[in-house]
């Protein structure tokens, strides 16, 4: 988000909770036009800085087979067909559709058998058998290609089976430019090609230059990083010819071409698009709409919700209630404003008593209350804190850009992202700085956590300092501060490498105090529970030192103990109470079930999931996400049932054989089902009506399914189809093969028709090592859920 103010959508998972592929072409049609607006804009002012372009790295299609994944958020869940269904509407709404010229180079990340551990993925070796790369790892990307026409792809961190991606012979060549003839640009992710000769990564290559060379010949056109440099000695090391090189710069050159940057502004439609549409009210207005259809209601006991708005006492406990960061996301734009869940019920509830308690942290029994809005800074005496950044690592000189930071300090480059416009990747340094005015007499503790080298001042005395490497549990100082007293604090932060980390907080920090919390919520009509995650524990290689938590990814999947403590003594005060979680992946609750009443997964839900969550609890919307993920019952329920892996060190989230994961090979009942989702509405589904019980294969096939709305209440539906091979024991137990989200009016029904494509019906076969349709048996499940107890079944026979 370095490129001024842009309208915030929900993460990537939260979208996938919409199961609304024409509406996730609508927001990523309104994301491509505003890209575009800025690099009209840009160009008018002979701007030609990062952030500014038309290469868009999204979206993240790989699949999200272990809720541990911190970049599990990033993608669309743990089903191929529905990722590659988003993905493909992603794809078109970032390119357009002019016949001339793109509007913008989407890009599929990462290629391919890619999703963490994060920790390990520059030297972890991903190798998995041939069904589960063609039928799980591989046709999202597929679909991208041959139906949307991705102009870019992005090859992953990690080898697979014993070779870089990005210099892999399978992927790149036998696949990828072989068997699919993809025909556009290869990127690499940032550094990634490092990882060849580092030996403490993949170490597979000896130089720079043969991984260089290695890289390009196996068709990695764009490199994100400094190795290409060496290609020159490559060259004359004779380890790559010139006319080797060439392919790859004709593709590069060729983007530039596609995209219009080299004609004539007028003859470009795209061009057209004027800056004022940026975070536009329309564009806002879709925000919330997109945030509203991903709400998730996983649990409504006696129908708890929706909640009046006569309400007189309610409370809102929790440290996501009044985070507004919390909802961006880990990547992330600029909003010109961010609704917290907390606002939003206060916005509705006007005449209502609100008791706000942060009442513990997410993973630790303290409560932190953040105290950067007590900063003024030296530039112009604003609120926030004043931050110059410097193009070399000892503050020497001006620096090439400044900012005034209001919303807490947290930077880091890594995936390319320049702390800054103007500063470089690595050899650089940052100050920061302002004048904090207590607000009390009493403690006052500052925490900072960063990559190599840090000094933290106050009032010009040096209080903590770091001389190198990656401190991976924060350094606290604690000082006593009176009451409107100004006290002058800097940081200054100085990196040699690429690999840049600023973390700095100032809060007061006192013990939880839940015997008093509980006590004073006797006489509440209902508690909200605001809780779950955050990007600051799970994302992209992180250094992360909670309990629970390493390096961007959870080792375990249950709530943090100190939260479901707070929901035990939740419980014990006697009224409903409503959890509203927030994740970018799915948490393992049965030990937390009985102490909540109702579940709602709001996720990450961009600038508008303060209103949107509002609307769903007090009955202002009608609640019809669905989950793209699976909601384990616990940890061990999910490592119990994966079989052994080849690799003894490959157990457990490390572990990519896709047997015992996810719905569609899972035979435990889990928590929480792939697909489901509760309504305000009451549906019942009818026989759906086919041609007939035998098909041919190559004219697929269309089913119309009669949904009937036995409520009061209005609201949508997601109608959801499962298609198995009976003749196969070794195929998925279920795979989803249509889907449609549909408005249905209270008391009325509707004739849902879904289209079924021949290649629903392929699977992997042995014979051709790929993906054949076979004639044969197979059983058709359609409902709301993937739950084998809410669907109906209809056998046919596939004929050739």
């Amino acid at each position: 988000g370095r490129a001024g103010l842009a309208t915030m959508y929900p993460q990537a998972i939260a979208m996938a909770a919409t199961w609304n592929e024409p509406g996730h072409f609508e927001a990523f049609t309104i994301i491509s036009d505003e890209a575009r607006a800025k690099y009209n804009e840009a160009i008018r002012n002979n701007n030609r800085g990062r952030y500014y372009g038309l290469s868009f790295w999204t979206p993240n299609i790989n699949i999200f087979r272990d809720p541990r994944w911190g970049r599990g958020q990033e993608t669309y869940g743990e089903d191929p067909f529905l990722t590659a269904r988003m993905g493909v509407a992603a794809v078109k709404g970032l390119q357009g559709d002019d016949p001339d010229y793109y509007k913008t180079y989407a890009c599929a990340k990462h290629f391919a058998v890619h999703s963490g551990p994060e920790w390990n993925r520059h030297s972890y070796n991903a190798s998995v058998s041939e069904r589960d790369l063609r039928e799980t790892y591989l046709p999202a990307f597929k679909a991208l290609v041959d139906e949307a026409n991705v102009r870019q792809v992005m090859c992953a961190y990690n080898a697979f089976e014993g070779e870089p991606c990005c210099g892999s012979g399978r992927l790149m060549i036998d696949i990828l430019r072989g068997e699919w003839g993809y025909d556009g640009m290869v990127v690499s992710d940032c550094w990634g090609i490092n990882d060849f000769f580092v030996p403490e990564y993949h170490g597979t290559h000896p130089s720079p230059e043969s991984a260089a060379a290695d890289a390009v010949i196996h068709t990695t056109d764009l490199e994100c990083g400094d190795v290409y440099n060496n290609l020159v000695l490559s060259v004359e090391q004779g380890l790559i010819t010139e006319e080797q090189i060439d392919y790859s710069l004709r593709r590069v050159l060729r983007a530039w071409f596609e995209l219009g940057m080299l004609d004539p502004v007028d003859s470009n439609p795209w061009s057209k698009l004027p800056y004022s549409i940026v975070d536009s009210p329309k564009h806002r207005e879709n925000a919330l709409k997109v945030a509203r259809e991903s709400m998730t209601l996983l649990k409504n006991n006696n129908k708890v919700l929706p909640l009046s708005k006569d309400v007189k006492r309610i409370a809102v406990i929790g440290a996501n209630a009044a985070d507004t960061a919390m909802l961006w996301g880990n990547y992330n734009g600029t909003p010109s404003s961010t609704v917290s869940i907390l606002d939003g019920i206060k916005a509705k509830l006007p005449d209502a008593e609100i008791i706000y308690d942060r009442g513990c942290d997410l993973v630790d029994p303290w409560v932190r209350a953040s105290l950067y809005d007590n900063f003024t800074n030296s530039r112009d005496n604003s609120e926030g804190l004043f931050v110059e950044f410097f193009n070399n690592n000892s503050f020497d000189g001006e620096p090439v850009a400044t900012e005034i930071n209001n919303e807490g300090i947290l930077y880091n480059n890594s995936g390319g992202t320049a702390l800054a416009q103007g500063v470089n990747m690595d050899n650089t340094s940052t100050r920061i700085s302002g004048t904090f005015i207590a607000p009390y007499t009493g403690k006052v503790v500052m925490s900072a956590r960063t990559s190599d080298q840090y000094k933290l001042y106050l009032d010009n005395k040096e209080l903590m300092s770091q001389r190198g490497g990656e401190a991976f549990i924060p350094a606290e100082y604690e000082f006593d501060a009176i009451k409107g007293k100004s006290y002058d604090i800097k940081l200054e932060h100085s990196q040699t490498g690429r690999r840049v980390y600023i973390d700095f907080s100032i809060f007061s920090k006192e013990p939880a105090q839940f015997d008093a919390l509980v006590e004073g919520l006797k006489d509440v009509d209902a508690i909200i529970y605001v809780g779950g995650l955050s990007p600051r524990l799970e994302g992209e290689e992180m250094p992360v030192s909670a309990e629970g938590f390493k390096g961007g990814d959870r080792e375990r999947l249950e709530l943090p103990a100190v939260q479901s403590r707070i929901l035990a003594d939740l419980k014990t005060v006697g009224k409903p109470v409503i959890f509203v979680l927030c994740s970018g992946s799915s948490l393992a609750l049965e030990a937390d079930e009985q102490n909540y009443d109702a579940l709602l997964a709001a996720w990450y839900g961009g600038q508008a999931a303060g209103t949107a969550v509002a609307d769903v609890l007090f009955g202002d919307y009608n609640p019809a996400g669905r989950l793209p993920v699976t909601f384990y019952k616990s940890t061990e329920q999910l490592d119990n049932a994966l079989k052994e892996a080849d690799n003894p060190e490959h157990q457990g989230f490390q572990n990519y054989n896709m047997e015992g994961r996810t719905y569609r090979y899972m035979t435990e009942e889990p928590l929480y089902p792939f697909g489901h989702g509760l309504s305000y509405s009451e549906f019942e589904y009818g026989d759906a009506q086919l041609s007939g019980d035998k098909l041919k294969a190559a004219e697929g096939l269309k089913i119309v399914i009669p949904v009937y709305n036995n409520s009061s209440v209005a609201g949508d539906e997601v109608v959801q189809l499962y298609v198995k091979r009976n003749d196969d024991p070794m195929a998925p137990l279920m795979s989803l093969r249509a889907f449609k989200r549909v408005f249905i009016e209270a008391g009325a029904s509707k004739e849902v028709e879904l289209t079924v494509s021949p290649d629903a019906f392929e699977f992997y076969d042995e014979e051709c090592n790929g993906l054949s349709l076979k004639a044969g048996a197979y059983t058709l499940m359609y409902g709301g859920t993937s739950a084998g107890s809410g669907l109906k079944n209809v056998n046919i026979t596939v004929e050739l």
